[in-house]
């Protein structure tokens, strides 16, 4: 029976055996064919790996976000019931805050076994890391771009904090790290306690959690371009 394998992929730069088990590694080198966002960073991420198929004889078919179900279907049968096939993300665990979940449905829906294999999820390790609340937390994506919109949000995230003590995760493009930092210490009580988490799992990784008031006082970190992960807690 055809396996669908669910392989992380890093969220920076750092070496492979940093943050990928080796059991996954070896399945991820014998792999000939794989799901992707982008067939090219995909082939960059494989080449990092190291394969033992020549990167020219790897299938690997394009995830967009007008992918319909019978794509998928055909991608999955094409694979011959003696292989399996691998599903990427751009970064971190395929399917989680990722477009994938829609191959894993219809894996699931073919009879497929679905393995999952461990690796860096930026939710995760962000939430381990910032002391905040991890019994109860819910991650958003993206917060609105205007800002009446992102503020008004703000505020109604943190008023589901405060009354259910829950962590909440967003994240932002890196280029507007800046106008997330300027509306999160403008918009939240001074007592709520925010992380910012950056480059995770790499070398300039950064993870700083303080109260809405000593953040005002301290300034933005140094996280211009860098992939973020903000998390905010309301006392």
């Amino acid at each position: 029976m055809t396996i669908l394998h669910l392989i992380p992929v890093g969220l920076g730069q750092a070496d492979p055996e940093r943050w990928l088990p080796q059991a996954a590694r070896e399945i991820t080198t014998h792999l000939r064919y794989f799901i992707a966002e982008n067939a090219k960073t995909a082939r960059a991420f494989l080449k990092l790996v190291g394969t033992t198929v020549p990167l020219q004889e790897i299938s690997i078919e394009t995830l967009k976000p007008d992918t319909t179900a019978q794509e998928i279907d055909g991608w999955l049968k094409a694979v011959p019931t003696d292989q399996d096939v691998g599903l990427v993300s751009e970064a971190g665990c395929p399917a989680v805050a990722d477009p994938g979940a829609l191959v894993v449905a219809r894996a699931h829906v073919r009879g497929l076994r679905v393995l999952p294999w461990t690796g860096p999820s930026s939710i995760m390790l962000g939430l381990m890391a910032s002391g905040l609340q991890g019994q109860r937390f819910a991650f958003h994506g993206y917060a609105p771009v205007k800002a009446h919109e992102r503020d008004a949000q703000l505020r109604s995230w943190e008023s589901a904090s405060h009354k259910l003590q829950q962590t909440q995760i967003l994240i932002e493009t890196p280029y507007r790290n800046g106008a997330m930092f300027e509306a999160l210490t403008a918009t939240l009580r001074e007592t709520t306690r925010v992380c910012i988490a950056s480059s995770l799992t790499c070398e300039d990784e950064s993870i700083q959690t303080r109260t809405v008031a000593q953040w005002r006082k301290a300034g933005a970190p140094a996280f211009e371009k860098k992939p973020t992960l903000f998390l905010f807690l309301a006392s």
